[in-house]
């Protein structure tokens, strides 16, 4: 972390003694507000500039030493569930936020400097900008913290930040936001213009996105500058001059060349009045000048120039997207020797194709998938109808209409998401422990009392690692796990109204004690108080309740037949136009109504566990009625074996009660 800056003015005043007051990051960069009084009942706190895999459980860790934690969230994206970078750490009292905010702003959090400042929800009054600067031309050395310790000097800093890049690189400019306008204004006049670290600086007063583009539209509305391109290479400066003299007062004129004093085919002209450099461009825009014809207009910055060519640039792709939206198909799953003219040969049956591609690397080889675009989207739905799954060369196709990555990548994550509630409830269902542990990422906060700990931590004592960095040793992150349910006493005494335990069932909690049905029983007698032995099973023995001849019952089987027809068919088309959700929700109404037929009491749970499947082979199977059948009967097995292992753990504990007695 570097230190403050040189080079401040000699009159700079004494930082003055106050309290430190909330604030928030404002639009475009800092979002000033105004300061809550020490003795306001919030104790909300922002801790920004996080690394993204810092959790509730490592904050809880670091400010739960500076006092009690009422709760802590860190914000994630509604969609991809990782974290925006940002947390509110909420305290049960005023002084710890102080003391937090004192002690542990721009301290490192794995690896990374965090900022913290009073958490202002209200928009009304972030946006207001009083006693927010800005400073630019910042050294690169100039991070938070030196930035803090530079301004401090002048007031009360609610906020403070140099703008980085993603790599975490200053880009030279930064934001203050003072508790007090007169604090801000004192900082402009002392600040503006001198060296930090040897680089003149700019300060000023914070001026707001929407009110920096109403004065940029305007300058660009009355500009004298223009930009002239596809000159001709023999075009002197002189002759230059002359074309754009005759439409107003030129201040300059000036034609680009390299370093052999060759003309780059472009120059500049500046107008006096902005009337003038409009009517050049009216007059000479498009007009041909030596077998050339002119471009002629309003010149721009390089930056301007860039962020117009991005956006043109959007827009074209955006276009060019709906364009083919419906009509273009994803391929993949092919075999190597399969080219451009063999993957149309294969699709041309459909419809007319504009264009047919396989995806290669860098050395020409073949990267398993390609793209064919149809003239209609009727052709294109056709296409994934008939060709989907259909076995071509020796991989069956995977045929779908194309989506942009981002699309893509979106419903993606909301499968697996999807999928981890389904097994969740699933394992619900079955009563399978600890099966709650796949679910997604919930979005409740971590909620601690008062003298409790969160996640398995205490509360007060926790060895923090160096610079808050790594978690400590002890650090573990398994889910709760439920108890199992408690265990009849064995060894009870009837008619006495007490209870003796054996010398086994008084091992240690977390020790499995012999008895407790998990291994096998040891041979002999345990005495109880009152002299009654407790008969127990020999090792090996069958269990009590049982013949000895015991044989567990076969699972049940559904033929194919058994199946119900009368359902409504599904196609892939039908299926890629829905959403991801929509999609898992269709496949289940059908293969619910296919089995219940067949299995009327487990056919929503069968269909819970066919539903894991991918799309593409949940369609195969239902229009394969073997596959479907063969499938189902696989879930009876499992659903059939985990039901009588639950009856013979039940038989097995009845027997020994009754046995104990």
């Amino acid at each position: 972390m570097s230190s403050p800056p040189t080079n401040l003015p000699a009159e700079a005043p004494e930082q003055p003694a106050s309290q430190p007051g909330p604030t928030s990051v404002s639009a475009p960069y800092i979002t000033p507000a105004p300061v809550v009084p020490p003795t306001a009942p919030s104790a909300s706190l922002y801790v920004g500039e996080l690394d993204p895999t810092v959790t509730e459980a490592m904050l809880f860790e670091i400010f739960n030493l500076i006092g009690p934690v009422a709760s802590i969230r860190v914000c994630r994206d509604a969609v991809t569930r990782r974290s925006l970078g940002y947390a509110y750490v909420n305290y049960l009292n005023v002084n710890d936020g102080e003391r937090a905010l004192d002690q542990l702003n721009y301290s490192l959090i794995k690896s990374r400097p965090c900022r913290i400042m009073w958490s202002q929800r209200d928009p009304a009054l972030r946006k207001t900008g009083q006693g927010n600067i800005f400073i630019k031309n910042l050294d690169q050395g100039i991070d938070n913290k030196a930035l803090h310790d530079t301004f401090a000097a002048f007031g009360n800093v609610l906020s403070c930040k140099v703008a980085t890049d993603d790599s975490g690189v200053s880009k030279g400019y930064g934001f203050v936001h003072y508790e007090t306008a007169e604090a801000a204004d004192a900082a402009i006049k002392a600040v503006n213009g001198m060296l930090l670290n040897d680089k003149k600086v700019y300060v000023g007063p914070h001026v707001s996105r929407k009110e920096r583009q109403s004065k940029i539209d305007e300058m660009k509305a009355q500009f004298t500058n223009l930009y002239i391109k596809n000159l001709d290479n023999e075009i002197t400066e002189e002759e230059f001059l002359e074309l754009f003299q005759p439409y107003g007062i030129v201040t300059s004129a000036v034609i680009s060349f390299d370093e052999d004093g060759k003309s780059k085919g472009f120059g500049f002209v500046n107008y006096e009045h902005h009337e003038e450099a409009q009517r050049a461009v009216d007059a000479l825009h498009d007009t041909e000048i030596r077998g050339k014809k002119l471009f002629v207009s309003r010149a721009q910055k390089k930056s301007e120039r860039e962020e117009e060519l991005r956006r043109n640039y959007e827009n074209a792709k955006l276009e060019k997207l709906s364009k083919y939206q419906g009509v273009n198909l994803y391929i993949k799953n092919l075999d190597d020797d399969v080219d451009d003219e063999k993957l149309r040969a294969d699709f041309e049956q459909f419809g007319t194709i504009t264009s047919a591609k396989i995806m290669r690397d860098e050395k020409g080889t073949s990267k398993g998938f390609g793209f064919v675009c149809f003239s209609m989207p009727e052709e294109a739905n056709k296409a994934v109808q008939e060709m989907n799954g259909k076995m071509i060369g020796s991989k069956p196709l995977y045929v779908s209409l194309a989506q942009r990555r981002e699309v893509r990548k979106q419903q993606l994550e909301s499968q697996i998401q999807q999928r981890n509630q389904i097994r969740a409830q699933q394992a619900a269902a079955a009563g399978i422990p600890g099966g709650f542990m796949s679910a997604p990422f919930t979005t409740h906060p971590i909620l601690v009392t008062p003298n409790r700990g969160v996640m398995g931590y205490p509360p007060q004592g926790i060895p923090v690692p160096a610079a808050y960095g790594q978690p400590p040793q002890n650090y573990n992150l398994t889910p709760y796990m439920p108890r199992a349910p408690p265990v009849r006493p064995q060894n009870v005494v009837g008619g006495r109204g007490a209870a003796a335990t054996s010398p086994t069932s008084a091992a240690p909690r977390g020790v499995p004690a012999a008895t407790n049905g998990a291994g096998p029983r040891p041979t002999g007698q345990t005495v109880p108080a009152g002299g009654i032995p407790a008969t127990r099973t020999p090792a090996g023995a069958p269990a009590a309740g049982r013949p000895q001849n015991y044989k567990r019952p076969p699972p049940p089987s559904v033929a194919p037949s058994a199946l119900s027809t009368d359902v409504p068919t599904l196609t892939a088309a039908t299926l890629a136009a829905a959403t991801p959700v929509e999609q898992k929700q269709m496949l289940g109404e059908v293969i619910y109504m296919k089995i219940a037929a067949a299995q009327p009491d487990l056919s929503g749970k069968i269909t819970g566990m066919l539903l894991e499947m991918d799309n593409t082979e949940l369609l195969h199977m239902l229009e394969n009625a073997e596959a479907m059948s063969q499938k189902v009967n696989e879930a009876l097995a499992v659903l059939h074996d985990f039901s009588m292992r639950q009856q013979e753990a039940n038989a097995n504990g009845e027997a020994t009660a009754v046995a104990a007695t």
